[in-house]
């Protein structure tokens, strides 16, 4: 199976969203709706004049997807060129080998394609800022950055990390 054919087997964000009827769908919608982003940053999102096909690897479950594949969707609500397809991790691994790290599959993987579906770069697990922090922070640093990160305090770290991806 090509990555077209992946992506349209996937499914929508509200799709995903209602795989879950508790706490995982609760607080992925919470980080949807709470999700603040400047008008700057807005700006950036539409200035995007090409088709992207954003190719989600996720699971309701997951934490990080719960934060970052909200903010998918918020790049899509404000850029009709924005085109998301969501398919489960589990049974789709042979497709992130090239995406993993340390060895190990990590989710959400988000792979961006143009509209020919040719691959433009991948959005992996959390954003830099995060990371970073996590790897090099004091433990007080990676305490509340990970606190803020939960609450969704680095959305607009994610969307500048994907504009930049699209605009390499």
């Amino acid at each position: 199976m090509d990555m077209k054919q992946l992506f349209e087997k996937g499914v929508s964000f509200i799709e995903f969203v209602n795989q879950d009827k508790d706490t995982h769908k609760e607080k992925t919608l919470e980080i949807y709706n709470n999700a603040q982003i400047q008008d700057i940053i807005k700006s950036m999102i539409k200035s995007i004049d090409k088709k992207v096909n954003a190719l989600v690897f996720a699971e309701i479950w997951c934490p990080d997807c719960m934060i970052n594949v909200p903010v998918l969707q918020k790049i899509s609500d404000e850029n009709p060129n924005f085109n998301l397809s969501i398919i489960p991790r589990e049974g789709n691994e042979p497709y992130l080998e090239e995406y993993k790290v340390g060895g190990k599959t990590k989710i959400p993987t988000f792979v961006f394609m143009d509209e020919n579906f040719n691959r433009i770069g991948a959005f992996i697990e959390k954003p830099l800022i995060v990371k970073n922090i996590e790897e090099n922070g004091t433990q007080p640093e990676i305490i509340v950055t990970k606190r803020k990160y939960r609450k969704g305090e680095y959305v607009e770290d994610t969307i500048k990390e994907i504009i930049n991806i699209i605009k390499k």
